[in-house]
């Protein structure tokens, strides 16, 4: 993987940050324009870890391929079912489309080295100031860019110097231990009875060890939860998950709401630094990856126009498709799942009707919105006066 050095001071466009949304940034913009200079920026060598759950839809795969790169997960075991359940309640069935598990460490070096043979230049460099002048922008006084796309987590230096304020947020611990038997071959989410909206996680990864953790929203006024209380809570919800675990880490998770607008000028957000991830699920890969290829090729196109303090006008427009009518679907969906009725409804009906489940799977996964067949399943499972108590799963 070559490296750039921080003297190489002029750039068409910087990205902060070279995790998905990073890599898919200058991914999409060298695509659109491979003759484009383009600097990826980030703080750490890779490979290095990064506390997630891993979860890669098969979406992910369907976005890079539109930028040329293939190819990128078959060396990895696919994991083609997914168990939800809450007290007692259990729906598992086969995903319409298998999904990867696979760990941050190797994925992100495997995206970014990705951008790099497209033509991105990486640097090792930690940004702590962002300048806006008439002509470029200016990271920490020497680093020169046309425009800039903020990819740089959940404490995004770059939204701090636009001074955009944070929303809703969740606090997740993350480890990986060995997968006992039961839970072989599949996403295994369970939902929190106590603590809403939360749920623990075990996913497969293929090689004898499963992503583990368990994750709840934060409250204003709360004390956030310790290491050992969530750790308590994890193995509440699904027991024997944390046994033998390791490489713990607990992340911030900025969650999406109906209301996201990009900001306009020559600075783009994309991924968690934009404030998107799934507040039904979590997840944030797909988000990440597809705000970042839309941020690239939104500056890429402004710079080919000569215009770049009209990229976020573009990546407004094209982000407004991509994600507007999904956001306000899944902050809908969020604020239904708080009540217990709801999330055992939406088990109910999931374990009932296989579209019910694929349409509650893509909700919480990638661009997915409240059916028709998902709203009239769960309509249906409230209404209903009785249902068996005990565990329903997709006939054998």
């Amino acid at each position: 993987m070559r490296r750039a050095s921080t003297r190489s001071t002029h750039w068409d466009l910087v990205v902060v940050g070279a995790g998905p949304a990073g890599a898919a940034a200058a991914l999409g913009a060298l695509h659109t324009d491979p003759g484009l200079r383009v600097a990826l920026v980030d703080r750490a060598d890779f490979p290095r870890d990064k506390a997630c759950g891993d979860a890669v839809a098969p979406h992910v795969l369907d976005l890079l391929a539109q930028v040329g790169v293939t190819g990128l997960l078959d060396d990895r075991v696919p994991v083609g079912r997914l168990r939800l359940g809450r007290g007692g309640l259990t729906a598992e069935r086969p995903m319409a489309r298998p999904a990867w598990v696979v760990p941050r460490r190797i994925l992100d070096a495997r995206l970014a080295d990705a951008a790099v043979a497209a033509g991105a230049h990486l640097l090792r460099h930690r940004v702590r100031d962002l300048r806006q002048h008439t002509e470029a922008v200016v990271l920490d006084g020497r680093i020169r860019a046309a425009a800039v796309v903020g990819a740089d987590g959940a404490h995004s230096a770059v939204r701090r110097a636009l001074g955009l304020p944070g929303g809703p947020v969740a606090l997740a611990l993350r480890g990986y231990a060995p997968v006992p038997p039961g839970r072989r071959g599949a996403q295994v989410i369970e939902f929190g009875t106590r603590h809403q909206p939360s749920y623990a996680w075990s996913f497969d990864r293929g090689d004898g060890l499963a992503n583990v953790g368990y994750g709840e929203t934060l409250h204003p006024g709360r004390t956030a939860p310790a290491r050992a209380r969530l750790l308590e809570r994890l193995d509440a919800l699904l027991p024997g998950a944390a046994e033998g675990g390791r490489q713990w880490v607990g992340h911030h998770l900025p969650l999406s709401t109906a209301r996201w607008r990009p900001p306009a000028g020559r600075v783009l957000l994309a991924g968690d630094a934009a404030g998107l991830v799934n507040p039904l699920t979590g997840e944030g890969i797909y988000y990440a990856v597809a705000t970042g290829i839309a941020a690239g090729r939104a500056a890429a196109a402004a710079c080919r126009d000569r215009r770049p303090e009209r990229a976020g006008e573009r990546y407004a427009r094209a982000t407004r498709r991509i994600l507007l009518p999904h956001l306000r679907h899944t902050a809908l969906a969020a604020r239904l799942a708080r009540g217990r009725r709801t999330v055992e409804a939406a088990l109910r009906a999931s374990a009932a009707d296989q579209r019910v489940f694929d349409d509650l799977v893509e909700l919480g996964l990638a661009r997915g919105r409240l059916t028709p067949a998902l709203a009239f399943g769960l309509g249906r499972a409230l209404a209903a006066s009785a249902r068996p108590t005990g565990p329903i799963r997709e006939p054998a």
